[in-house]
C-alpha cells in the first residue's frame, strides 16, 4: 500500500537521503530510509521460494500474513513456475532471486537454467548442480558462474516477477572473495540491492572491504545479517525471541528463514522439514508480531531498499506487510 506525500514532505525526505553525518560520511541507511536515527529496522526474508510445492504454499502464506516481508525464488527449481503464478497473483509481494549454484538434496535435484551444454563446469556427471559449495569452487569457471547467475535473474524478470533484490543459496556467491565481487557487480548491473553480511561477520574473514566496495558502487544492503538456526524444535520460540532482542538500534538488520509445511513431500525432500515448518509458524504467529512491536522493531522489505537505490529517496512507508483477501 503506497501513500501520496505532499510536495514539501517529499522534498524533506529527498534531502535526507543526501544528508551527511557529523563526520562528513553518508547518513546511516536507517536515516536515508526515512526512519529516526535509533530505530530498530528488520527485514525478514523467506529463502528457497520455488524449491517445491510445500515451500511455495508456506511462503505464500507467510507473505500473506506478514510473517516474512520478502522472499527469494530459486529459478532453476522444478516448482519455479508455481512461484511465478503466486507472484502474478500477488504483485505486492516483495520477491528477489535466490541465486542458485548448488543442488544439495540427495533425491530431488536441479541444474542450470542454461542447461548442461550452456554451463558445463557447473554440472556433475548427471547434469545437476554439485551438492555443496566446495565442489562448485573446485570445478566451476567464472564465465559459467556469471552466465548462469545472470540467466537466472533474466528468466525471473522474463517470467513477469518484479525483482526486488538478490541473495545467494547456500552462500555460494558470498563465501569466496572473487564470487562475492561478481555478486556485487551483478547487483549493480541490475540496479538491485543484495544481502551482504555485516562487518561483525565479514571482518573476521578479511572480507570487510567488500562492504565498502558495494557502498562505492551504490549497491544497498542490510547493515547486519543474523544467521544460524535454533538448536532444537523445542527451543524455536525462546531462541528466536532472544535473536529478535539482539536487533540493534540505528541499523537495518536481516533475518532469513526457510518456509515450509510438514507434508510428505517436504519430508521426502529435506531433513530440515520440521525446522522449516516451526520457523514459518513462529514468524507467522500474530503474537510474534506483537513481541517485535514491544521491542520497537520496525519491519522493512527489500522493495524499500530498491527504491532508495534506484530513485535516491525513500519509498513511502507501508502500513503493514501482507494483505487481506
Amino acid at each position: 500500500m503506497h501513500f501520496h506525500l505532499l510536495p514539501a514532505v517529499c522534498l524533506l525526505l529527498a534531502l535526507s537521503v543526501f544528508a551527511l553525518s557529523a563526520h562528513g560520511q553518508p547518513a546511516p541507511l536507517v536515516e536515508r530510509l526515512g526512519f529516526p536515527p535509533n530505530t530498530k529496522v528488520l527485514i525478514i526474508n523467506g529463502d528457497d521460494f520455488g524449491m517445491n510445492h510445500a515451500t511455495n504454499e508456506a511462503t505464500e502464506g507467510a507473505l500473506k500474513c506478514g510473517g516474512i516481508t520478502s522472499t527469494t525464488v530459486m529459478v532453476p527449481c522444478p516448482w519455479f513456475m508455481e512461484a511465478v503464478d503466486i507472484a502474478k497473483k500477488h504483485p505486492q509481494a516483495n520477491i528477489g532471486v535466490h541465486t542458485t549454484l548448488t543442488s544439495e538434496w540427495g533425491r530431488y535435484k536441479w541444474g542450470p537454467v542454461l542447461g548442461r551444454v550452456g554451463a558445463p563446469s557447473l554440472c556433475d556427471k548427471m547434469g545437476y548442480f554439485y551438492g555443496d559449495v566446495q565442489e562448485v569452487y573446485l570445478a566451476a569457471t567464472p564465465e559459467d558462474v556469471e552466465k548462469e547467475v545472470r540467466a537466472q535473474v533474466d528468466k525471473a524478470m522474463q517470467a513477469g516477477i518484479d525483482i526486488t533484490h538478490i541473495d545467494s543459496h547456500m552462500g555460494t556467491m558470498q563465501y569466496a572473495p572473487g564470487y562475492h565481487k561478481l555478486y556485487i557487480k551483478i547487483a549493480k548491473d541490475y540496479n538491485l540491492p543484495c544481502r551482504i553480511a555485516g562487518h561483525d561477520i565479514m571482518d573476521k574473514f578479511g572480507g570487510g572491504y567488500l562492504i565498502e566496495e558495494a557502498d562505492k558502487l551504490g549497491v544497498l544492503h542490510p547493515d547486519v545479517l543474523y544467521m544460524d538456526d535454533p538448536p532444537s524444535i523445542e527451543a524455536t520460540e525462546s531462541w528466536w525471541k532472544n535473536r529478535l532482542s539482539e536487533v540493534q538500534p540505528g541499523k537495518v538488520s536481516e533475518i532469513y528463514i526457510h518456509c515450509g509445511q510438514l507434508t510428505p513431500e517436504m519430508k521426502a525432500t529435506t531433513g530440515s522439514a520440521a525446522r522449516r515448518t516451526a520457523d514459518t509458524e513462529f514468524f507467522s504467529d500474530p503474537k510474534t508480531h506483537e513481541f517485535m512491536k514491544s521491542l520497537g522493531i520496525e519491519l522493512l522489505s527489500y522493495r524499500e531498499l530498491r527504491c532508495l537505490q534506484r530513485e535516491g529517496k525513500p519509498m513511502p512507508r507501508v502500513a503493514k506487510y501482507g494483505w487481506d483477501e
